[in-house]
């Protein structure tokens, strides 16, 4: 069973709160884009929570596949956060690394399928053989 991770990455993004930003992320031109909080919620259709006004860890860049759904959002459209100024409001998206290909495996050689042997002699799962006293 091969894993394609980037794939899925993408997948639980757009089928996530952030979507539109992603999409929005994804199609624009790899330069600098200082923005508001309000215009993140035009792109949106909907207001940023309450603790992405009062927490900037709410703002913090994080690696794939850990973190929060906004945060991999923007990753995976290949952006980071910079210049997050809470009492203005505003911050900016710059270019970031482009998200690499995760690695592909297969959960078959990670952990490789083991026989847990035959089933025991007399066992049986008839309602009849486990609850006797009660038939």
């Amino acid at each position: 069973m091969a894993i394609d991770r980037d794939r899925k990455y993408r997948e639980m993004v757009m089928r996530g709160k952030y979507s539109k930003l992603y999409t929005h992320l994804s199609s624009r031109p790899a330069q600098l884009w200082n923005t508001t909080f309000r215009e993140i919620e035009s792109v949106l259709g909907f207001e940023l929570p309450a603790s992405a006004r009062l927490h900037r860890p709410w703002w913090a860049n994080q690696r794939v596949g850990n973190g929060h759904s906004q945060a991999l959002a923007w990753s995976i459209a290949g952006w980071e956060t910079a210049d997050v100024d809470m009492e203005a409001e505003t911050l900016s998206f710059k270019p970031g690394h482009t998200p690499e290909a995760l690695p592909t495996f297969n959960l078959d050689e990670v952990w490789p399928v083991h026989s847990a042997g035959g089933w025991p002699e007399g066992l049986s799962l008839r309602r009849e053989d486990m609850y006797e006293d009660r038939v």
